[in-house]
């Protein structure tokens, strides 16, 4: 399979002449993404948490199983598909949210179509209200952490300390990445519940935690290679990102301690992640520091450098037919629709030049 991957990444790179004398060099690429599994709950009934409104525990209990394996199936079967265009494997990383558990996840990376990936998952409880946590899985041919942490997002309700808005954790996760040193910082933000206005002090107060976060990493190292990916209820544009994390849009403003996110010229184009109400929008994002832009001069790849971003949203992913043609198809609609979630997966490419 490797030796397969990089010829069909040479192959594309002598296409598209992604660098000077490519032609007389090899590459290796790797991605990285991010998927909200729209509800990926057990079929048991846990008393801690309010787990009673998930759609899956709605059902009766003798039909809980064969429709857990169902959207089991869906969800191993988009993650096995991401990134296999370019780089014939699935994601080396892939951050996710909106699980119930580590059991949950550990159901998806052990399901047939993903056993071969040899993945495993970091993964750490967090307070919120519905039971909903972030997630991270990853190959371990490919990937080693050496440390995770789950920072708590607090949000105040009403002036009082002991009025808290429970809600996710951010989940941050050091480790190897072939060899070189990542983080990789994994989101759920609050949502509109309220209207965007109404409900933005929570999502800001969640961009202060991941800022917080990232600065102090670059305290230690200030070219640290740090990518944070999630669903986070805003767009690219909006103050929690844009303002208060601090993403850029345009590459040649990035600077060191800076971050770019590739997802605002994404949205100008047309393309999305969620869609409402007629309109879309990319609520999921994978936005990161500076070090991992290659010099467009020097063309530098002797490290993981970003090579190009997108939105994972082949036809099967799509509604197939009705008033809401062409959108997400969600798993969950008054039961399972045989669809995968209300969200699109978006993911990055890294690529470095392969020692002779």
């Amino acid at each position: 399979m490797q030796n397969k991957f990089k010829l069909k990444l040479l192959t594309f790179l002598l296409l598209n002449s992604l660098l000077i004398n490519a032609q007389e060099k090899k590459f290796e690429v790797v991605t990285v993404a991010f998927y909200n599994l729209e509800n990926l709950f057990d079929i048991y009934n846990d008393t801690s948490i309010n787990d009673e409104a998930s759609p899956i525990m709605e059902m009766d209990s003798a039909v809980r199983p064969e429709f857990y394996q169902k959207k089991l199936k869906n969800m191993a079967k988009v993650v096995s598909d991401i990134g296999t265009d370019l780089t014939g494997m699935p994601p080396a990383i892939l951050g996710v949210c909106e699980i119930e558990n580590d059991d949950v996840l550990l159901d998806l990376v052990n399901h047939p179509r993903l056993r071969p990936y040899n993945y495993d998952i970091v993964h750490h409880e967090s307070p919120d209200e519905r039971g909903i946590d972030t997630g991270l899985i990853y190959q371990k041919s490919l990937f080693t952490p050496t440390n995770s942490v789950a920072h708590e997002v607090i949000i105040i309700k009403n002036n009082d300390p002991d009025d808290r808005n429970e809600t996710r954790d951010v989940l941050v996760v050091s480790g190897l990445l072939r060899g070189e040193k990542f983080h990789f910082i994994v989101n759920h933000w609050p949502s509109r519940s309220g209207g965007q206005k109404k409900s933005e002090a929570g999502r800001v107060k969640a961009a202060e935690v991941v800022k917080k976060a990232i600065d102090s990493l670059q305290v230690i190292d200030p070219y640290s290679k740090v990518m944070v990916m999630g669903d986070f209820n805003d767009g690219p544009y909006n103050k929690s990102i844009a303002e208060v994390v601090g993403a850029k849009f345009e590459k040649e403003q990035v600077g060191l301690k800076e971050l770019y996110n590739p997802y605002e010229e994404i949205r100008k184009k047309g393309g999305g992640t969620i869609a409402y109400r007629g309109s879309w929008d990319i609520f999921d994002q994978i936005f990161f520091t500076e070090p991992l832009l290659a010099d467009e001069d020097e063309k530098d790849y002797s490290s993981f450098k970003y090579y190009k971003s997108g939105v994972f949203s082949p036809t099967y992913l799509q509604n197939p037919k009705g008033r809401w043609k062409g959108y997400p198809f969600r798993s969950w609609s008054g039961g399972f629709t045989g669809g995968y979630s209300d969200h699109f997966p978006v993911f990055v490419y890294l690529i470095r030049e392969l020692e002779d």
